[in-house]
């Protein structure tokens, strides 16, 4: 993809999307689907009261086909995440909370630092959980045929837990993708990893409580460690082989021990503790127009390849750390 405009291909990609019509072919599905669901103990009447007014929106279509991972570099991505005024935002929702962020740093191992990192990135402090409409974002995204399987397993997950009086449908209502509440929690890491904090039955992940436990929940179990590093930044030399230079967020390969790859490094930083196996990440290569393969480049530890199964965005991971450190500075 290096050497074609990627625009050109963004622009026949939503071409040939959004001619994709809802109408006739959208309610057959939904006809389909409604056998489907019921086939997954889902009741009659969830499914109707639920689903009878979803709808295809092309607009999801559209944001699925152009999302910023994909076509900013990654100074521009983490930059525009991690500024100062989100910065001073996140300050001052901590310090309007620390009661509660404190309590929830302890209890779970997980360092408030990144919480109001994730916190921020998703949805600047809360201010911004998304407008859409989940159910028909989900059933939009189920219908469309380039992540059918995905999507229609998490519109299945959000009719179960409505099902079972864990969430209020008719509060459904955030990201093009399906993503719900302050941490934008997809259907089936609510069902994995959400908790009802303030035990009032209903897991509520636009209140503040529940949202953060929830989230410090799902870090703890996929195995955080609290105070070890993220990433660091490096400058690689060029006789480094192309194959310990990752470009893909699906899986960080040919990882090493740190010390193995200090003879590729100019410059080598001695402050990490130990000699852990780590990775090599150069986000930019398949991304930029004409980049340099070399760089940015950075050394990421386990840490960081949690984050990608948070969001498998290398920059989203970076920029995420990025911010963690600059609270950790400031907390």
């Amino acid at each position: 993809m290096k050497n074609i405009n990627i625009f050109i291909i963004i622009f026949l990609l939503l071409s040939s999307s959004i001619s994709f019509s809802d109408d006739g072919s959208f309610n057959d599905w939904k006809i389909s689907f409604k056998k489907y669901a019921l086939t997954q103990n889902i009741s009659e009447e969830t499914f109707n009261k639920v689903m009878k007014n979803a709808r295809f929106l092309p607009k999801v279509i559209e944001y699925d086909r152009y999302q910023p991972e994909f076509y900013e570099d990654t100074n521009t991505y983490v930059s525009k995440r991690t500024s100062d005024n989100k910065l001073k935002k996140g300050l001052n929702f901590y310090n309007k909370n620390k009661i509660l962020i404190n309590k929830i740093e302890k209890e779970f191992k997980v360092e408030q630092e990144l919480l109001l990192a994730l916190m921020g990135i998703e949805t600047n402090y809360g201010t911004y959980v998304g407008k859409m409409d989940i159910i028909s974002s989900l059933a939009t995204l189920s219908f469309d045929k380039r992540r059918t399987e995905f999507f229609t397993n998490e519109l299945i997950t959000i009719l179960k837990l409505v099902d079972k009086g864990i969430v209020d449908y008719k509060i459904l209502y955030g990201s093009w993708a399906g993503a719900f509440g302050n941490f934008q929690f997809m259907p089936s890491t609510i069902e994995r990893y959400a908790i009802d904090y303030n035990k009032n039955n209903l897991i509520e992940l636009k209140n503040t409580h529940d949202s953060f436990a929830s989230a410090a929940n799902y870090l703890k179990k996929i195995g955080w460690k609290k105070n070890k590093p993220c990433y660091l930044k490096v400058d690689l030399d060029n006789n480094i082989p192309k194959k310990y230079l990752n470009t893909s967020a699906k899986k960080i390969k040919n990882k090493k021990k740190l010390k193995f790859f200090k003879k590729y490094l100019v410059n080598y930083d001695e402050s990490v503790n130990g000699n852990p196996t780590v990775g090599i990440i150069t986000p930019d290569f398949e991304i930029v127009e004409n980049p340099n393969k070399y760089e940015p480049a950075y050394i990421v530890f386990e840490n960081y390849e949690l984050i990608l199964k948070w969001n498998r965005s290398l920059r989203f991971a970076l920029a995420v750390c990025t911010l963690k450190d600059k609270f950790k500075n400031e907390i």
